[in-house]
């Protein structure tokens, strides 16, 4: 899974516009969303690459069945194609950022 995530890629707190310019200097989009506690986004596969980087909170994210947590500046990297899931495993919300290229 290390090639898949990238632990503290960006430091915490987190300078969204410092990501913003990184991904799109590489040709991806930058969105950003919050999540409750307990919301679980469950078996998507897009047609594209998929970035995703916590701002806050924690997420737990699943990819071809393997699963791990991604915390505050971590950056992951979902293949086009391949299954995931994500979900908020905080007591509070994630705030977390996605793009694809």
């Amino acid at each position: 899974m290390s090639s898949r995530v990238k632990r503290a890629k960006f430091s915490d707190p987190l300078d969204i516009a410092s990501v913003e310019q990184d991904w799109r200097q590489r040709g991806y989009s930058c969105h950003r969303f919050e999540d409750p506690p307990g919301q679980v986004w469950r078996d998507f596969v897009h047609r594209t690459n998929e970035v995703v980087m916590i701002s806050e909170g924690r997420l737990e994210v699943e990819i071809d069945g393997k699963g791990f947590l991604a915390n505050p500046g971590d950056k992951v990297f979902i293949p086009r194609d391949t299954m995931h899931t994500v979900a908020n495993t905080a007591d509070g919300r994630t705030v977390w950022l996605f793009g694809y290229d």
